[in-house]
Order: structure tokens, then sequence, then C-alpha cells
């Protein structure tokens, strides 16, 4: 048992080495920080500006978490405080069924649905012209991924909170939604942050139903009606198809590398506010 802790602790230390190993050419070439920050992206003249990638995926990830996160939040509290027995027993195995199916699904499901209402219905709005393949339609996407996953978590989380703590308080005199955010929110503010922290990391390296709607798009831009192109969607477009040219194969070996670092940053953020909650 001792081993298999061991591979476990050593498997992230391996994959970052190996990935540091395949990219260490395209050092050669350019520096650390015009591959972080140029946004000029031409392998063939040997510029390799990962800018744009990193912003897309940034800007995907936290839409989806602007979409997901008070639907999994008011969905975990009607689910464990207010609804009955027979609906959480029907709701929680359709909770399972939508985490389990595959991205591609959702990614045509994002095609069929999503693309078309923003690219002619929510665009023309603001007077924009955009065929929906774009920052947004991946945000709403990833964000209608999440949500089983984080949603899952987040009831795990609240059935831990005794009933006999909300009965107290509302015998206190508190109104029903004072004692959830007394009680329940408070009691689990370090599994709610658990939980969002997980979804994140989860959303910020998902690939293909985001490369499916968004429209893979090498720019830079702050506005969600146009099209972006995510470090994931990056590292499986190009992959086995652009390798003749010279040092992609090593950029695509430091997309990874980037992609691998942000996800473990994540996750260390959110373990650092877990530590502050837990220390008040």
């Amino acid at each position: 048992m001792m081993i298999a802790l061991f591979v476990i602790l050593l498997l992230p230390l391996i994959i970052g080495i190996a990935l540091t190993c395949k990219s260490g050419p395209i050092f050669r070439l350019c520096g650390l920080d015009e591959l972080l920050f140029s946004s000029i992206w031409k392998p063939t003249g040997g510029q390799f500006g990962f800018l744009p990638f990193i912003l897309s995926s940034l800007y995907v990830t936290i839409l989806s978490f602007i979409f997901s996160a008070p639907v999994c939040i008011l969905a975990a509290i009607y689910l464990t405080q207010f609804a009955s027995k027979r609906l959480i027993s029907f709701m929680l195995p359709v909770i399972d069924i939508l985490a389990g199916i595959p991205s591609v699904v959702y990614g045509m499901w994002g095609i069929l649905i999503v693309v078309p209402f923003v690219g002619e219905s929510l665009a023309p709005f603001f007077n924009v012209n955009s065929s929906g393949y774009t920052i947004l339609s991946g945000g709403i996407v990833l964000a209608v991924m999440c949500i089983p996953y984080v949603l899952n978590m987040l009831i795990e989380s609240f059935k831990t909170v005794p009933n006999g703590l909300v009965e107290a308080t509302l015998s206190l005199g508190a109104t029903k939604w004072e004692s959830i955010k007394h009680s329940v929110l408070r009691k689990c503010s370090t599994g709610i942050i658990s939980a969002f922290g997980l979804g994140l990391a989860k959303a910020f390296g998902e690939t293909l139903a985001v490369m499916m709607v968004v429209g893979n798009v090498v720019q830079i831009s702050g506005n969600p009606l146009e099209a972006g192109y995510p470090l994931p969607a990056l590292i499986a477009n190009n992959y086995g198809e652009m390798l003749s040219i010279p040092m992609y194969d090593s950029a695509l070996m430091l997309a990874s590398l980037i992609l691998l670092v942000i996800v473990m940053l994540i996750n260390l953020f959110f373990r650092y506010l877990i530590y502050k909650t837990q220390k008040r």
C-alpha cells in the first residue's frame, strides 16, 4: 500500500519532468518571457507566443464558473434543505448520469443549441456579427458540463450538517434562509471552496467539448462574442498533424506543461483558501 501511495505522490513530478525535458528544445529558440507573453503564433516562422491560448482558457473557465456557481449552490441548497426524499432519490441518479455523459455529446449539444443561440439571437442583440463559435459558447457548454460534477460534491458536503443544527437556529427565531446561511453555508465553507476548486481545475483542462464550439481562432479579445483558442484545444488539434514543422513538437509539450502548472496553481490557491477558512 505504501508503494502505491508513493507512486501516486511521484506521478505529478514524473509527468512534469517528462514534459519539461521534451519542451526543452524550444527554449533554445525563444525565451520564457516571449513564449508566455507574446501574442504572435507563427510556427512556420519560429514564433510561438502562448498568450492568446492562455487567455482564452482563462476566459472560458471564468465564464463557466460565473454561469455554474449560482446554479450549483442553489440546487444543492434546495435538494438538501427543501426537497422531498422522493425528489432527492430521483435527482441523484440523474445528476450522476449527467456527470458521466461523454464530453463529445456535450460538444454536439453545444453545436446544435448553444452556437445558433449565440450567433443568431444573442450576438445580434448586441449588434455583433458572430458565427456563434465563441468564447461565450465555450463557457456555456463548459458550465453545463461542470454543474453535475460540482453539484455532487456540494450535496455530499451539505449532507454533513446535522438537522439539529438547522432546527436549533430556527428555534431561536431565525428564518429558513438565515438558518441556511449561518448553519449550512458557514459550516460547509471548506467543502464549497473544495468543490469549486476541483471544478475550476477540471474546467480549465477540458478539451473536446470546448474545442467544438469555441471557434479555435488565435487572437486576444476581451469580447466573449468573439472566437478563442484554449490551450487544450491547441494540443488536441495539432498534435500529430503539424509535427513536421521544426520545434512544433516541443511547443506542444510546453503547452501541456503550462496547462499542468496552471491547474496545479489553481489547486494550490484553493487549498490556501481552505487553510485560511479553517483558521478563522
